[in-house]
């Protein structure tokens, strides 16, 4: 169970919660303007090209001078030091979040001039994106999947590295907004399966602040869980699973910039097996797959971040030999989401 602190509350229309640190960072509501990035095509064809423009600029910059700037920049920027200075191989779950406020969102420590360059670029707002799709896909499936059960069905939202978990949060506040009835009275829970609690916390504090007065989610029986989790070793996602069958629940999987873009083919299929375990299971999955293509792959050998860049193509051999097909997609260009149903 996440524990968490009280919620910062509302301000200005945004909605605050708290990070285990004790900062308050707005809470990403997609429905809201202040959040809402243009997802048409000419738009994200805009943000597309602008990203090439930058990444061919930076190709000239010779990499000792790139150091040097980075290491510069670094001294300012909560944000330069996380993208560019890690050494796990992946960007945090909460700088990750960060990112996606937006720049005109960014509060303190986060809101340097050189934060909100970063947190202004082309490569920055695609990944908003795709948080934003993948809340959009899961609030599609679970319209159809709500409607065909029992209204007193528990509704199980399974994340997968998920850190804060917005995406789930966001899919329900979707959701709630086009069929409020499906998620009235029913018990709700979001199921966190990440190593890093950091994340859950904060997640668990923005859920709690969505859900009083008149907010988003109000008045909605949810609840969030942290699960520590290592999507090499699946036991604890099959066992997990199993007890939500067992409870005749709806469970519907996510993993957004996680593990269809960072886990080994081997880990995919794995746990796309453990959310089918005994044939029941998920229903719905939806996640977000790396670009395959070679623009993609040469930013990616020039980042510490341990990528793989399958695209769709890659992507759907491994989800087949875990029983799933795939049966929508979403362009972010740099990439894919996905939406899966069983074979």
């Amino acid at each position: 169970m996440t524990t968490s602190q009280p919620s910062a509350g509302r301000n200005g229309g945004i909605t605050y919660a708290r990070t285990r640190e004790g900062f308050d960072l707005p809470v990403i509501d997609i429905t809201n303007p202040r959040f809402t990035v243009p997802g048409d095509p000419a738009a994200v064809q805009r943000a597309n090209d602008a990203f090439i423009a930058e990444e061919r600029r930076r190709r000239y910059i010779p990499k000792f001078i790139m150091r040097i700037m980075l290491r510069a920049l670094a001294r300012k920027s909560r944000l330069v030091r996380a993208l560019f200075q890690s050494e796990s191989g992946y960007l945090d779950s909460l700088s990750t979040y960060v990112l996606k406020l937006g720049a005109d969102n960014l509060v303190p420590p986060y809101d340097s001039p050189t934060d909100r360059k970063v947190a202004s670029s082309p490569h920055i707002l695609l990944i908003r994106l795709r948080m934003q799709q993948v809340a959009h896909l899961m609030a599609e499936g679970l319209a159809k999947d709500l409607a065909a059960a029992s209204a007193a069905a528990p509704l199980h939202l399974v994340n997968i590295g998920g850190g804060p978990a917005l995406d789930s949060i966001n899919a329900l506040i979707v959701l709630r907004r086009a069929r409020p009835a499906l998620l009235n009275n029913r018990p709700i829970a979001i199921e966190v399966l990440d190593a890093n609690a950091d994340g859950a916390f904060f997640g668990a504090n923005a859920l709690a602040a969505l859900k009083v007065d008149q907010g988003p989610l109000a008045g909605l029986d949810i609840a969030m869980h942290q699960h520590d989790y290592d999507w090499d070793q699946p036991a604890l996602l099959e066992a997990l699973v199993a007890k939500l069958v067992s409870a005749d629940a709806v469970i519907a999987a996510s993993s957004e910039g996680a593990l269809f873009e960072y886990g080994s083919d081997d880990a995919i299929v794995a746990n796309l097996k453990a959310l089918r375990a005994g044939g029941g299971g998920a229903r719905l999955v939806v996640g977000s797959v790396t670009l395959g293509d070679d623009q993609r792959r040469r930013m990616i050998a020039r980042t510490r971040f341990k990528l793989y860049p399958r695209g769709v193509a890659g992507f759907a051999p491994l989800a087949a030999a875990a029983g799933f097909r795939v049966v929508k997609v979403e362009q972010a260009l740099l990439s894919e989401q996905v939406l899966l149903r069983p074979l």
